[in-house]
């Protein structure tokens, strides 16, 4: 099952990839379920399935006994898969000749008296895809049973011991998706209740990376299950691995260690779609069960090199926690996800009022029932979070065993150099929401009508174009596509068997054989931070609020410039010993917020608060303090895309407005822009092209992301443009709805705005309005944060009694900006100098024993400037040298020269940089 391809080009944007651009699951969450379930019961589904029945009973009649009961009951539920819309339909057109007394009866005397021939007639497209599944399924019930009864004897010997499991008794079919002619997973059952799964393509992989666990688990003493199978010419016979619960938690840490080691194995071969559905918690062991995607090649045409970092990481394994956002929320679809009882992401197809006249298709989120791919203790399912250490530990020993013995492991992947390999072109989701959208009535009367349907997949990407044709012959046959490659080939295959040369621009063995050999400490750091902040981005309440947990017994270090820089330097070493280089530019991987409701891991966008800008600009700053010329080079290697960015903005408004205004928007962006084009020498009519594209209308009033932050970001630009959109955003503001709450997204952020815009015209509107703004202002008394806590009231209000409330609070062990210790800092330093001094020299304090902390899901270190190392530096700077406030948009200082004030940066070089600047 393919959770998506490992290429996914994200738009143009100012918050990093799209939440929609990762690649998901395709089965439970994919938005897609068959027109013909529903979660109130299935008699409807057999009285359709009656209907169909002449259909069914010709297939039954070619399989003939023991099984022709149950196979005419699977293929039954896939023909009323395939043909619910259409009946339902005509159920519809039949109301009012139908006779019987109640919904109920109306609904099975239409499914009694439905003329199928007369229906077929009218739909022939229809009639041909039913016709069609039952062929496929009579070819394939032929195809197995032939391969189960010439290997039975193998089976017994080789998967169950010798120990013959008794007469077949059930065979289910229709397990995972049908490719080449309707063929799909199949598990059979015995008279002893033991199971086996069938496989109806090539096993080979699975025996090859059963031979490299073994040896994994040689080199790590970590022993590591792998289901016995048995590999016939094409198929497969695997071992039924049953689900079961750990004994006590030092089971559920083994289960995740060994869990770590898998991890390590599966970065090194480029293995991608190891979600929920492939792995199996038996007990403390983690157990593959589908490793058909090995090797997958990496394609992906984005110049962004972290956002090849990222595709090229642990992440694209899926095995760590992969969320999809939508409408309904977020669910993890990964290899330790599959959380039961979340709603899926996207709507999925049902029904309503089923089984009656009044039947009627409807779009509604729907539960997981959850998976076996979890360790249960005490039938609750671990959270992958709680065992981190456990996980990494066994990672640091698989990536290490590789390291150490990686001549051994390169013989073991060479060996697979003509295995077959499925390749992922698109999402399955995609595919699956096709297959059944295409049953709808209107598409099944003429082929051209259903071929036009099919259209959608013309994307303009050259790679998939071409492979159009293909998947949609495969999709009339009524399969997923199936593309598959070799290790040791750029070639693809067809589901038929046709063969397309040169199609990959490089084999998936020589991206392996490069990726083992690359292999060092360094990589492996890099790998633990991706882990660790996948684990952080589990699905979560999100919370704005400050923490106030204080940081234990800290011991104050005096906040003189001096320490203050050196601090600063230390954080901005940490920033650049993670950049990601590439031609001519520099990025970041960060752990941020998609619409300030879930985090992810994610390249940085442009933007100012979490994007590279903001990084950029804190960077640009220490390199103007100290003349250090590497701050500066990586800042400049940042904001290297503005240009061709502002481009895309200015030829495509809908993706402007999607951007919106704000500090998080085009506001900060402009912000940025004219802070940075100073202190780096840019081009300044880069700036005049941001403030050109700046909304007129928004549908925020807030700071962040809304019209007050937009009007405070034109106030600093200054120019004649940006402050008479400043004069239009000022009138907004005095005539819009204002929220309650604090700074970021509330009426403290307006009136501050407003009092500042009234302040640079003379405008007594707005100060009026201002002011009625600022004394309804109100937060939690709990909260003490710069977003939506005290801190950003008493910077909006300028208070000196708030002021003095908020020095008496306890520190926080939170750092950042935003919602942290820093922030309270920024607003304190003006009514309460000697009260930020003081937890200044904490934050030093706390900074020397354990590193800097950000607002962040478990303070992961992010590189972004709200919630992040940038920020943080940012915060440090701005306590020992007069910089512009980043939180309040303060304007750059007219220019003059600094070189009086520029002291040393520390001479050593950053570690990691080296590596960084040579990826």
């Amino acid at each position: 099952m393919g959770c998506g391809p490992p290429y996914s080009p994200p738009p143009a944007n100012l918050g990093g990839s799209s939440p929609c651009a990762a690649p998901g699951a395709r089965a439970k969450f994919s938005g897609v379920t068959s027109a013909a379930e529903t979660s109130t019961g299935e008699s409807w589904t057999a009285a359709f399935a009656h209907a169909l029945r002449p259909l069914t009973d010709a297939a039954r009649a070619e399989v003939g006994a023991p099984f022709d009961a149950a196979f005419a009951e699977q293929l039954g539920r896939r023909l009323v898969a395939i043909a619910a819309r259409t009946l339902v339909l005509e159920l519809h057109n039949a109301r009012g000749s139908l006779q019987a007394p109640t919904s109920a009866e109306r609904f099975a005397e239409f499914t009694r008296t439905l003329d199928l021939e007369a229906l077929l007639r009218r739909y022939p497209v229809l009639a041909r895809l039913l016709r069609q599944a039952c062929d496929q399924a009579v070819a394939a019930h032929h195809e197995l049973s032939s391969r189960y009864a010439r290997d039975r004897a193998e089976i017994v010997r080789v998967l169950f011991g010798g120990n013959d499991p008794g007469a077949l008794v059930a065979v289910r079919t229709g397990m995972g998706d049908p490719h080449r002619q309707g063929r799909t997973v199949a598990v059979l059952t015995f008279a002893s209740g033991r199971k086996l799964v069938y496989r109806p393509r090539p096993v080979e992989l699975h025996v090859r990376f059963t031979a490299q666990l073994t040896w994994l688990s040689t080199r790590t003493g970590i022993a590591l299950r792998t289901p016995r199978l048995l590999a016939g010419d094409g198929y497969g016979w695997l071992e039924h691995v049953e689900h079961e619960p750990c004994a006590d938690v030092a089971g559920v840490a083994r289960f995740y260690r060994r869990l770590g080691a898998l991890l390590a194995l599966l970065y090194a071969v480029d293995g991608t779609d190891m979600h929920y559905e492939n792995l199996i918690a038996c007990g403390d062991q983690p157990v593959l069960v589908d490793v058909e995607t090995l090797f997958h090649p990496t394609l992906t045409p984005d110049t962004d090199p972290a956002a090849l970092a990222l595709v090229r990481s642990v992440h694209r394994t899926a095995l760590l926690p992969h969320v999809l956002v939508g409408d309904n929320g977020a669910a993890d679809v990964s290899g330790v996800g599959g959380d039961r009882g979340v709603l899926s992401p996207l709507d999925a197809v049902g029904w309503a009022e089923p089984g009656t006249d009044r039947m009627r298709l409807v779009r509604r989120p729907r539960k997981s029932p959850g998976a076996r791919n979890r360790p249960v203790l005490g039938a609750v399912a671990a959270e992958p979070a709680d065992y981190q250490d456990s996980l990494l530990a066994g990672f640091r020993a698989g990536y290490d065993a590789i390291v150490t013995h990686r001549d051994e492991l390169l013989r073991l992947v060479r060996s697979c150099a003509d295995d077959e390999v499925r390749f992922i072109a698109r999402a399955t989701r995609q595919y699956a929401r096709l297959l059944d959208e295409s049953t709808h009535p209107s598409v099944l009367v003429d082929a051209l009508d259903r071929d036009l349907a099919f259209g959608v997949l013309v994307t303009d990407d050259p790679l998939l174009d071409r492979l159009v044709p293909f998947e949609v012959s495969d999709l009339w046959r009524g399969d997923v596509p199936l593309f598959t490659c070799r290790p040791g080939s750029r070639d693809l295959w067809t589901a038929s068997g046709l063969r397309l040369p040169g199609m990959l621009p490089e084999s998936g063995l020589d991206a392996v054989e490069r990726k083992i050999a690359a292999m060092n400490e360094v990589d492996r750091h890099d790998q633990q931070w991706v882990i660790t902040a996948l684990l952080a981005s589990r699905p979560r309440p999100v919370s704005h609020r400050s923490s106030a947990s204080p940081p234990g017994h800290v011991a104050a270090v005096d906040p003189d410039p001096a320490r203050l820089l050196v601090a600063a330097c230390g954080i901005a070493d940490q920033i650049l010993a993670h950049a990601v280089t590439g031609r001519n530019r520099v990025n970041w991987l960060g752990l941020e917020l998609v619409d300030d409701r879930h985090w992810t891991v994610q390249p940085l966008g442009a933007g100012l608060s979490t994007g590279y800008t903001g990084v950029a600009l804190f960077l640009a700053e220490l390199g103007a303090l100290t003349g250090a010329a590497r701050y500066v080079e990586f800042a400049c290697d940042a904001v290297r895309p503005l240009p061709a960015l502002l481009e895309v903005l200015a030829a495509e408004p809908e993706l402007a407005a999607a951007a919106g205004g704000g500090f998080h928007g085009l506001g900060g962006l402009c912000y940025g822009l004219a802070r940075l084009t100073p202190l780096l020498g840019l081009d300044p009519s880069l700036l005049a092209s941001a403030v050109a594209l700046m909304p007129r209308e928004d549908a925020s009033t807030s700071v962040v992301d809304g019209v007050a932050g937009s009007l405070a970001a034109m106030l600093a630009v200054g120019t004649p443009e940006a402050l008479a959109l400043a004069g239009h955003y000022a009138a907004v503001l005095r005539g819009a709805f204002s929220p309650a709450g604090g700074f970021a997204r509330g009426r403290a952020g307006i009136g501050w705005a407003l009092r500042r815009y009234a302040a640079a015209v003379g405008d007594e509107a707005s100060a009026t309005v201002a002011e009625a703004y600022l004394e309804d202002a109100t937060t939690d008394p709990a909260d003490i944060g710069w977003c939506s806590g005290l801190a950003g009231v008493v910077l909006a209000r300028a208070d000196e009694r708030l002021a003095g409330l908020l020095a008496a609070r306890e520190p926080l062990r939170d750092m950042s900006l935003c919602h942290g210790e820093l922030g309270v800092v920024e607003a304190l330093a003006a009514h309460h100098p000697g009260a930020a001094a003081r937890r200044t020299a904490l934050v030093l304090g706390a900074l020397d024993d354990h590193g800097p902390r950000c607002a962040t899901p478990g303070g992961v270190p992010s590189p972004g400037l709200l919630t992040g190392l940038s920020g943080i530096g940012h915060g440090l700077l701005r306590q020992g040298f007069p910089l512009p406030s980043v939180l309040q948009l303060h304007p750059s200082p007219p220019q003059r020269s600094t070189s009086d004030e520029r002291v040393p940066a520390p001479s050593r070089r950053p570690a990691g940089a080296g590596r960084a600047r040579d990826r």
